[in-house]
């Protein structure tokens, strides 16, 4: 297999297999669709059509509190087919895109191939990409999209390091998912190990501005503030929050180490024998191959810069008032699950013990039981 078309067969395969498993659904939570579609109507407010969309009812209008991006991926599909837009058509694509970049990823660092074929195996089955992308429900395809923004910015990392375009992956991925806005300023300190470092700065800098200009337009569109305030505003409304404070706190941080390192799933002595929680169950049991992530010891500069991106973007999950309910596994780990994924890439670069390859495909199960009991049993195949 020539090493140029290994990324896009990783990918082709990623997106057959996605698709499968998601067997043509439509997604009821389609807030990206009707969130496109009032854009091109020339409003931020949606058409609420009920309880089951997830839409914050503020000054007599609903609107949708997600990170827009992957609203605006669907614009040119919601122009076409309006309303009946299959936003799980682009959670599928964005899924198989990230997986392609993970592909070109190992390869650019040097990781054997055998050792490549695991580690891509874990990405699309042991972590909760698989599961949020044949979804593609509102949540998911937020994943989906982070996911492949920032895994395509580690391999311009990995690469080039052109400042305006990890600038623009980067600002793309905190638009799917907000929490990786923290992990701007670390991108910025990862270019200076770029070749002509101030030209690379002025790119990442200049490239934020649209991006940092929308974000303020869109929030002074919803909220009439430049202060984005949907979540607390949220919190303050849900039956799961307070109606005073914030949705992070340190209150919090015990039922999240709780939710992210202990919860397990039920044992039946009925089929299907395994029941995980509604609310999710722990890294430990459903991607325990993450701990491979310890092992990588060099190049010493680029594993420091992986580890405190990866606990800085992880911190605002282990603060938050809920952990991801409903889902399969945790999927706020996939926040930070691509800065892990490169660690493991470094420590395969000698190749990868036979423990490992135990743990991932014991995490490669687990995340098979999860997408099929999730479509079997919870979502009944819709």
């Amino acid at each position: 297999m020539s090493p140029r078309r290994e990324p896009w067969i990783a990918a082709s395969i990623a997106f057959v297999l996605f698709a499968l498993s998601a067997h043509g659904r439509h997604t009821p939570y389609d807030n990206y669709v009707r969130l496109a579609y009032a854009l091109l109507h020339g409003h931020v407010w949606i058409d609420w059509p009920g309880a089951w969309i997830d839409a914050l009812r503020y000054n007599g209008a609903y609107y949708v509190i997600e990170a827009p991006f992957p609203a605006l991926l669907l614009l040119p599909a919601v122009a076409v087919f309006g309303l009946a837009t299959n936003q799980t058509t682009l959670s599928l694509l964005l899924g198989a895109a990230a997986v392609g970049a993970a592909a070109a990823l190992l390869q650019r660092l040097e990781v054997p191939r055998a050792a490549r074929w695991w580690l891509l195996a874990f990405y699309v089955a042991g972590t909760d990409l698989w599961w949020c992308s044949q979804l593609g429900d509102v949540w998911m395809i937020a994943h989906a999209a982070a996911v492949c923004c920032t895994t395509f910015a580690l391999l311009e990392l990995a690469g080039a390091r052109r400042g305006w375009l990890v600038a623009a992956l980067g600002a793309c991925a905190a638009l799917s998912r907000f929490s990786l806005v923290l992990a701007l300023p670390l991108y910025a300190l990862a270019l200076l190990r770029a070749r002509q470092r101030r030209r690379a700065w002025l790119g990442f800098a200049v490239a934020l501005l649209p991006f940092a200009a929308f974000w303020l337009w869109y929030d002074q569109a919803r909220w009439g503030t430049f202060a984005d305030i949907g979540y607390v505003t949220w919190f303050h409304q849900d039956q799961a929050g307070s109606p005073t404070g914030s949705p992070l706190a340190l209150r919090y941080l015990g039922y999240e180490l709780h939710s992210f390192f202990v919860q397990m799933p039920a044992l039946s002595a009925r089929f299907p024998f395994v029941i995980p929680s509604l609310s999710g169950v722990a890294l430990t049991w459903t991607s325990p191959a993450l701990i491979f992530a310890f092992w990588a010891r060099r190049p010493r500069a680029e594993v420091l810069w992986l580890w405190a991106v990866t606990l800085l973007v992880a911190g605002p999950s282990m603060l938050y008032y809920v952990n991801g309910f409903a889902q399969y596994g945790m999927r706020h780990a996939l926040d930070f699950e691509p800065y892990l994924f490169a660690l493991m890439a470094l420590a395969a670069r000698r190749g990868l013990p036979l423990w490992a390859r135990l743990l991932i495909a014991w995490s490669c199960a687990a995340g098979l039981y999860g997408i099929w009991y999730w479509n079997a049993i919870v979502r009944h195949g819709a």
